[in-house]
């Protein structure tokens, strides 16, 4: 029988004067905050990383600094926006130049999502943003979804079969049953949607994405796709989360050991806070209920004791890094206390974007990005003992 213990969250800021390594849970510590990635020269977010059998991979996507070019400030759309890697064989030591994995041929790429499937197998899932004029914009077949003279593209995958040496070219999801908008080539717009994708017991892949619900837009739903061929090809399974009045979007997707599909969901919404959909009946419906605080957004990895080690951004003073450590199906999320990891973010609230992987049988690393004080981003990582 495993050991529970008791979690009192240590607040890391100056005010608390305790022993910034103890976080206060019998069997979780803090290691130490490292830094994974920066250069002036580009503006960096949305990390995910991998274990390999011999090393582990960080992606994260990379956009030059348009204020080094004169420009008054840095967007999440960029023409030059791609998905790039570093590698470590230890988990704490970094390279310095990044490898590309990918350059969207139509514009700028996000939020590159890693798994490693049990077999080697490795996806990346991405969406892209195509430039476009604005008065190119009025001749495209509608609707479209557009902000700041981008075009939302839809979503994309790219799979290496040798650790991340080479990668294949993209593999576009089905459109989410009866989503209603195309992309700039005249397209229904293909699934996306940032989060972790899970590989189940039986190798079927579950990818829960995001569906545009409304024109003009004012909502978003959550829709789980899964696949039975590593990826190249994806059917259309349930709705996991709608309502009429709260906009779902980024969702990470995990299998418990009962058989439960849990994502777990981000929302705008400040009743729901973070969300929790649950399917008991192999991904044909799902019940969502709040969490009862916030996440931005969420990522989860199951620790060698089979509990689940659930991170996410916390973008309320003071803005950091957050974590709670659940039950093996996930069903303590509302008395599992909190465990700040970092309460430290520069200006503003844009942080976050965790992303955990276990290390060895002790261990765990925490990936995610920051903002510092002089308002350029990094990528960073937490490393605990548990």
């Amino acid at each position: 029988m495993l050991l529970l213990f008791v979690v009192s969250v240590l607040n890391l800021s100056a005010q608390h004067k305790k022993n910034e390594n103890d976080l206060g849970y019998a069997a979780v510590k803090k290691i130490k905050d490292i830094l994974i990635y920066e250069d002036p020269q580009f503006y960096v977010a949305f990390p995910s990383i991998v274990k390999t059998k011999n090393e582990f991979l960080v992606a994260f996507r990379r956009a030059p600094n348009r204020t080094a070019l004169g420009e008054n400030y840095n967007t999440h759309t960029d023409p030059n926006s791609y998905l790039v890697m570093l590698r470590s064989t230890d988990g704490e030591h970094w390279g310095k130049n990044p490898e590309t994995i990918y350059a969207y041929p139509f514009g700028g790429s996000q939020d590159p999502c890693l798994l490693r499937l049990r077999d080697g197998t490795l996806l990346c899932t991405s969406y892209g943003w195509a430039p476009v004029k604005s008065e190119a914009i009025e001749k495209l077949k509608k609707p479209v979804y557009s902000q700041g003279g981008f075009v939302a593209m839809g979503g994309y995958l790219v799979r290496s079969f040798d650790e991340g040496k080479t990668w294949s070219d993209p593999i576009y999801p089905p459109q989410v049953k009866d989503g209603i908008y195309f992309n700039a080539l005249g397209n229904p717009m293909p699934a996306y949607n940032r989060g972790a994708l899970f590989e189940s017991k039986t190798g079927r892949i579950f990818w829960v994405v995001a569906a545009m619900d409304d024109y003009p837009l004012t909502k978003t739903s959550n829709h789980l796709l899964y696949s039975d061929d590593k990826g190249l090809t994806w059917t259309y399974s349930a709705v996991v989360a709608s309502d009429p009045k709260i906009v779902f979007n980024e969702a990470s997707v995990y299998e418990t050991p009962k058989g439960d599909i849990v994502a777990f969901i981000r929302t705008e919404n400040k009743e729901t806070q973070a969300c929790i959909a649950r399917s008991t009946d192999g991904g044909k419906t799902f019940t969502w209920k709040t969490m009862g605080f916030y996440g931005h957004p969420l990522a989860a990895v199951r620790l060698p004791d089979q509990r689940v080690l659930l991170t996410y951004g916390y973008r309320q003073n003071p803005c950091g890094i957050r974590a709670r450590i659940l039950n093996a199906e996930c069903t303590d999320f509302a008395s599992a206390e909190e465990i700040i990891l970092r309460d430290d973010n520069g200006p503003g609230t844009d942080v976050g974007y965790s992303w955990p992987v276990v290390i060895d049988k002790n261990r765990a690393l925490v990936v995610y990005y920051m903002t510092k004080p002089d308002g350029m981003r990094v990528i960073a990582g937490t490393l605990i003992a548990f």
